[in-house]
């Protein structure tokens, strides 16, 4: 994940058929992310959206094993 990434953790995903997702925007805040999921319910009625916090860390196998 960039850096510039880092700074909009808030995401507003749309929900696709057979599990896929489409990341629609980002944002620094929830609120903004909440406003802009509501303009496009209302532009796109039978879309589905969510609103996730991205921190943009993968977690690595076998990651316990070397705390060790």
């Amino acid at each position: 994940m960039s850096y510039s990434q880092r700074l909009y953790p808030w995401a507003v995903v749309r929900l696709l058929p057979k599990m896929q997702r489409v990341v629609v925007g980002r944002f620094r805040n929830r609120s903004d992310a909440e406003g802009h999921m509501q303009a496009l319910k209302r532009l796109m009625p039978d879309g589905k959206f969510i609103i996730v916090f991205d921190i943009g860390q993968e977690i690595e196998e076998g990651s316990e094993e070397n705390r060790e």
